[in-house]
């Protein structure tokens, strides 16, 4: 008897495969440095990258004003040109802030927004539903859903994922809740594009028929990633493999020692891109412990530090 399942194959994804989420640098007086941004998003789309995330959480989107958040996204349309989708983050949580954010990222040439769950409201499923609906509505531009209960509070059920798949504009998911079978349902049930939200589950997400990645780590090691992407998109297991593999200890120096923003600038700065490592509070630069574990790691990937 023939069954309801689909069986993905998003090797044509509306995003591409690989995706950073972008940091925002800030000059030692704490402006943006938009040259340094602008050489970042060229250097990512030199390494592979096929769209760029502006203003996301590692991009510190919480402490960035609004007007700022525009022009990050115009600095990048004109860097990238055609070459990269540029996706904006547009997410708060507050839904009529969200509205605006919608509106003012289509007016900057955006190709996407990225929303996330509101957090901290707490919000029933009803009301998520509602939510991204009012915000996919607001502006002519694709969605793509973040799912990351650690940072929300709450994880977006996967009946509401399936409903709000339904909406024309909603063509994307970025999971990082880490539960396999609600992922695999909502790859069965949907045309949805999944990415994984977290970096370590890219090889895992992308045998299931996932499209690819939103990453962190990608901002140092893109041409790896794009090497294990590849391996993917034409069978080549073994080739894969050996990508996520050494993969491993620059994901844990990029994720688990400090906040991504910070990690990613300290080794920016460190890889001589002329990155300055500030952040804005309430997120500090690392301290010389972290430092430290950040470069063990490196240096176990083989990286000369």
């Amino acid at each position: 008897m023939e069954g309801q399942v689909q069986h993905p194959d998003q090797t044509d994804p509306y995003f591409g495969h690989l995706i950073t989420a972008m940091v925002t640098p800030f000059t030692p007086d704490d402006k943006i440095d938009f040259d340094a941004f602008e050489a970042l998003a060229v250097r990512l789309v030199d390494e592979g990258n096929d769209s760029l995330v502006v203003s996301g959480t590692t991009g510190e989107t919480s402490t960035l004003e609004d007007h700022e958040k525009e022009s990050l996204v115009r600095a990048a349309k004109s860097a990238v040109g055609d070459r990269a989708k540029v996706i904006a983050g547009t997410a708060t949580n507050h839904t009529d802030h969200d509205l605006l954010m919608a509106k003012r990222a289509e007016r900057a040439g955006a190709d996407g927004q990225l929303v996330v769950t509101p957090y901290y409201n707490k919000p029933s499923q009803d009301g998520v539903f509602a939510h991204f609906t009012a915000v996919a509505n607001a502006a002519d531009l694709p969605l793509m859903i973040y799912d990351i209960p650690g940072r929300t509070g709450i994880p977006i059920a996967t009946e509401t994922i399936l409903k709000l798949a339904e909406h024309p504009h909603i063509m994307s998911l970025k999971d990082a809740k880490n539960d396999i079978t609600a992922t695999t349902e909502v790859l069965t049930k949907t045309d949805l594009e999944v990415y994984s939200g977290d970096d370590q589950n890219v090889l895992a997400w992308m045998a299931m028929g996932a499209a690819g990645v939103v990453s962190v780590t990608a901002h140092v090691a893109s041409p790896t990633f794009r090497r294990m992407i590849d391996a993917v998109l034409n069978y080549e297991l073994r080739e894969a493999r050996i990508a996520h593999g050494e993969l491993g200890p620059v994901i844990r120096a990029m994720m688990t020692r400090v906040q991504g923003a910070v990690s990613c600038k300290q080794v920016l700065n460190w890889l001589g891109t002329g990155m300055h490592p500030g952040v804005r509070l309430p997120l500090v630069q690392a301290n010389e412990l972290e430092k430290q574990l950040i470069i063990a790691d490196l240096r176990e990937a083989g990286w000369q530090l």
